[in-house]
């Protein structure tokens, strides 16, 4: 396939681009000469990508059969890279659900292709003794590849790629832990990908021909187990040489705990991660390379993947990162318009004070909290916040920022998430650590009607039920403490920059 009867480029349709793959994805299309429609639930978290302006962006979800039938008009080539792990116990229903509601919406459409990428099956295992991950991942591609359209299915492993879920876990695990009592599946074989090749694979399955309907196995040439990974991770980042010692009593589960407490990944990511390893899972074909031919040589090997991570993350060039997609459970919930909102309490601190410094200062200072920068106030306290929410299954502070730099919308900051940013002006952030209602944090770069630099803060917080007021009234003794003297030290810090750069300016 290379252009639709009208003579165009074919138009590809790509779930779940505000996330790891499909946010890294879509500008692999445009450069291959592609068409672009994205469907998402929150159009708003595409606005600031370089490639924002390039693609048609519908707003939708997969569960909901009207707006997927309404994404897929005019389609070719539809790219499914959603799952519903972690929304709740009925997750493999979801996911049933929502594959079929794809196949289907895409038959009716008339499109010539679907490309889906799941995880990499042990072979000989039933079923039924696959973790609820990787069992409702292989139902997904059996859904898909049953739509009646033809399908490809890209069976992938662990992932290597600066961001990803699983080379985060990798590299923490290896960095902060120079001796390590670990489970028994750091002896299970693997055969990771760089995220490199699971690129260049699923922009060339965009044109297979119209015959080819089944599933590929995808795989770099390197199989390891877990623990050569580490030892070899430690090897190519210069670090010594770790000691790993496996112990029979570590379960799936309990490691999971183990991988959220030592690394930013938190335990509802890492337990899937974790089980899936259980089981070897190396490739038993290389068949894809068929019809998208390897580059000179050969596939990206473990070294080789693991190093061009290090430098984008050294770099700070990490364009999508595990956290690009919100946990599941997080709030989702904008801001609710004031002050005519109806839907109940809002409550809200307010500080705004006057800085003797450059705007522009101020807003660098704004736009880089977070992250190794903290948050300007009672570090034990951020701190102690971050602790219970990990002790709870939240993120935590530990996510960080994707860039020390620059924030775009939708980007994951610690455990908040930019819900709106205006450069010069305004960081809105919405709270996705666990609390009984929804939070946001509000601060702006402002010139008063003297012309001098004004700083502005607004915490708000939404509750749900008795538990959320109660909430609040406990925690409001210590917003003096934390709100203002985030203010205060925001200011000082607009001062001190302002300071640093006077000589160049």
């Amino acid at each position: 396939m290379t252009q639709d009867d009208r003579g165009a480029q074919p138009l590809c349709l790509v779930t779940g681009a505000t996330g790891y793959i499909g946010g890294r994805l879509v500008p692999e299309l445009l450069a291959a000469g592609l068409r672009v429609r994205c469907l998402a639930r929150s159009p708003d978290r595409l606005r600031d990508h370089p490639w924002a302006g390039a693609v048609e962006v519908v707003r939708g979800d997969v569960t909901h059969p009207a707006s997927v039938a309404a994404a897929m008009r005019g389609v070719d080539v539809a790219y499914y890279l959603v799952h519903a792990l972690g929304t709740g116990k009925d997750f493999e229903e979801t996911d049933r659900r929502a594959a079929r509601v794809f196949g289907e919406s895409a038959r009716a459409a008339g499109v010539r292709r679907l490309v889906y990428l799941g995880g990499l099956t042990p072979y000989g295992v039933p079923e039924r003794e696959l973790s609820p991950h990787l069992r409702s991942r292989a139902e997904v591609g059996r859904i898909l590849l049953a739509s009646g359209v033809p399908a490809a299915v890209l069976r992938a492993a662990i992932v290597i790629g600066s961001g990803s879920a699983s080379f985060e876990m990798l590299r923490y695990l290896t960095e902060r832990l120079p001796v390590m009592v670990t489970p028994s599946w750091v002896h299970t074989r693997i055969q990771p990908v760089a995220v490199r090749d699971v690129l260049r694979a699923l922009v060339g399955c965009a044109r297979l021909p119209y015959e080819v309907s089944r599933a590929f196995d995808i795989g770099g040439p390197d199989v390891l187990t877990y623990r050569e990974m580490m030892v070899r991770y430690a090897a190519v980042a210069g670090l010594p040489r770790r000691l790993i010692l496996p112990v029979p009593v570590l379960s799936p589960g309990l490691s999971s705990h183990w991988v959220g407490l030592v690394t930013p990944v938190p335990a509802a990511i890492a337990r899937p991660l974790t089980e899936s390893l259980r089981h070897e899972v190396v490739c038993r074909e290389h068949d894809i390379a068929r019809y998208v031919p390897d580059p000179p040589g050969h596939p990206v090997g473990f070294d080789e993947a693991v190093r061009l991570a290090l430098r984008k993350v050294r770099d700070t060039q990490v364009s999508t990162r595990w956290s690009s997609a919100s946990l599941p459970g997080a709030p989702s919930d904008p801001l609710p318009t004031d002050p005519g909102w109806a839907g109940g309490s809002l409550y809200t601190d307010r500080r705004e004070l006057g800085v003797d410094a450059p705007r522009d200062s101020l807003w660098r200072v704004i736009e880089g909290i977070g992250g190794d920068n903290g948050w300007y106030s009672f570090p034990l306290a951020w701190a102690v916040r971050g602790w219970l929410d990990r002790l709870v299954g939240g993120v935590g502070l530990r996510r960080g920022r994707r860039d020390a730099a620059r924030l775009r919308v939708g980007d994951s900051l610690d455990f908040w998430r930019v819900e709106e940013i205006e450069p010069g002006r305004l960081l809105r952030l919405r709270a996705e650590m666990r609390l009984p209602g929804l939070a946001w944090l509000e601060m702006y770069a402002e010139t008063d009607d003297t012309g001098r630099t004004r700083f502005r803060q607004r915490a708000l917080f939404h509750p749900h039920g008795l538990l959320g007021h109660a909430y609040w009234w406990s925690v409001s003794p210590f917003h003096a403490a934390v709100f203002g003297g985030m203010a205060r030290n925001i200011a000082r810090a607009a001062v001190a920059d302002a300071a640093a750069r006077e000589p160049s300016r």
